[in-house]
């Protein structure tokens, strides 16, 4: 038997839609102590995993585009039905706007409803010089036009056809030009269109990055202005979780010195609210997870914050006061943390501190989303992975805190909740003898290891004879308590299972602690 201290470092989500769904293993390794063999099956399945929380922030609009309704200027709203537009009422629009008529303010209050739509967003720009037109009127010294042809704007940016991103890009050196305007709504305004634009096209990425995006980013994000920080926040989150982020887009924003402004707002009790906080802590989960110098974001406070606000956010939901949408803060948070325990020491001891209320916190969370929202689950408990590996303080907490019987509850679910919480069990029957003697105490533990073993996971049946083995070997009386659930027939039964190094395993511990009971 080989010992697991399970943990380490994540990989890093939510960008590359093609290969890895949410993981972009750019570099970043899975690093642990005595590493099990089954981790690289368990690191296939949280890419799965991982896919179906992409699914979920896609709806929610903070991974997938923005197209924030409550800019859209005044005018009558109107239903538009795709089957009913053709392309010659397009581009009599398209006429209307472009010959300066009278009416010009209505067309393009009514093409802003029509590229709406994908089909009628095609048409648009097939049309000869529609972009530049559309850009003419963007930069019109009439600031009600001005505001209309913006619409305009945010719908093209909004397409899903990577195509029109690259129509919009003679658009960008007004749009970041108009950064450092007088109004917060037109800026505001700006910075959701040029986000929607960089996650389309590495090309848009690159010209921005020459034009000087990230300078005025670092600009809008000390906005007094919080609906133009957060929209400062979500173009940055667009472009970190770009696949070149590592070598072009990080070091330029370290170099600018924005991620003491996104630590900085990493408080759901600042006047800037917790949609700001959860941009933020998106763009330092792209950025700790690129596998960057984890000591500059230790210095800078991450740790410290990250840790106060989960504090913070488990206090919070104990109350009942959180607003919905809290786990698309609480994923980022403890993704980075547990990427910066995994790479550094000195952040561990910086959390200690704070052991028992960052626990209470965790184990509120692995309850509270268990049902609703099983990728916070699994995620917090890879934090008490990384957390215990090793470590005896917070094993040792763990049990003062009573947070082990709750723990054992999970044990009988799937989706990788089982593993991670054996792994857990490992970590702590790791440290030795008076540990397994606590786990021994544990009313529930022996019952769910039986159950384990007879279930048709491989990786939990291995996990649950590492953890039965560990006890065993400090603890004999254990031996008749597990006997006792009928563990014995259990051990017996996967003798002969298809799996090879279950099969050795099984026939270890029958032969070790049960041999003449074996039937």
């Amino acid at each position: 038997f080989r010992a697991t201290l399970a943990g380490g470092r994540r990989w890093p989500g939510l960008a590359d839609t093609e290969t890895e769904g949410m993981i972009r293993g750019r570099g970043a390794q899975m690093r642990s102590r005595n590493r099990a063999c089954g981790v690289e099956e368990i690191k296939a399945r949280r890419r799965q995993q991982e896919r179906d929380l992409r699914k979920a922030r896609k709806e929610k609009q903070l991974v997938s585009k923005r197209l924030p309704r409550g800019l859209q200027g005044d005018g009558e709203e109107m239903e538009i039905r795709e089957t009913l537009i053709t392309q010659e009422e397009v581009l009599q629009l398209y006429r209307r706007i472009q010959h300066g008529s009278d009416d010009r303010l209505a067309a393009l209050r009514s093409l802003r409803q029509v590229l709406q739509l994908k089909k009628s967003q095609q048409m648009f720009v097939g049309f000869e010089n529609s972009i530049h037109v559309l850009i003419g009127l963007f930069t019109s010294n009439l600031a009600v036009v001005q505001l209309e042809a913006a619409q305009c704007l945010l719908e093209l940016s909004h397409s899903d056809d990577p195509s029109i991103s690259l129509v919009c890009l003679p658009a960008t050196p007004y749009l970041l030009t108009y950064l450092s305007g007088q109004s917060a709504k037109f800026t505001e305004l700006c910075l959701y269109i040029l986000g929607n634009l960089a996650a389309e096209n590495e090309t848009v990425r690159n010209q921005l990055l020459v034009q000087g995006v990230i300078q005025a980013l670092a600009i809008c994000l000390q906005s007094p202005h919080g609906a133009v920080v957060e929209a400062a926040a979500y173009s940055l989150s667009q472009m970190l979780q770009a696949k070149e982020a590592g070598e072009k887009i990080i070091p330029a924003v370290l170099e600018a010195n924005l991620t003491p402004h996104l630590i900085r707002l990493l408080d759901v009790d600042s006047e800037f609210g917790m949609q700001t906080a959860v941009e933020c802590a998106w763009c330092l989960h792209y950025i700790v997870s690129s596998g960057v110098n984890s000591e500059c974001m230790i210095s800078q406070g991450l740790v410290c914050q990250a840790v106060i606000l989960l504090i913070a956010l488990g206090r919070a939901i104990e109350s009942g006061t959180t607003t919905d949408g809290v786990e698309l803060l609480i994923y980022p948070v403890a993704r980075c943390l547990g990427n910066l325990i995994a790479s550094n020491g000195t952040a561990r001891s910086k959390v200690l501190v704070h052991d028992g209320d960052l626990l209470r916190a965790l184990s509120t969370f692995v309850s509270g989303f268990l049902q609703s929202r099983p990728f916070v689950t699994r995620e917090c408990l890879w934090l008490l992975n990384n957390l215990t590996a090793g470590d005896e303080q917070f094993c040792s907490a763990i049990f003062c805190l009573n947070l082990l019987p709750a723990f054992l509850q999970l044990i009988p679910f799937s989706g990788g909740i089982n593993t991670l919480v054996l792994m857990l069990l490992g970590n702590i029957a790791e440290m030795g003898l008076e540990c397994c003697e606590k786990l021994r105490q544990q009313t529930d533990i022996f019952p769910a290891l039986c159950t384990t073993l007879r279930t048709a996971d491989p990786e939990a049946v291995r996990l649950a004879l590492e953890v039965l083995n560990r006890i065993l070997s400090h603890c004999q009386q254990a031996c008749v308590l597990f006997a006792n659930q009928g563990g014995i027939a259990a051990l017996e039964v996967i003798q002969y299972n298809s799996n090879e190094e279950i099969r050795v395993r099984a026939n270890f511990l029958m032969d070790r602690y049960f041999a003449d009971k074996a039937v």
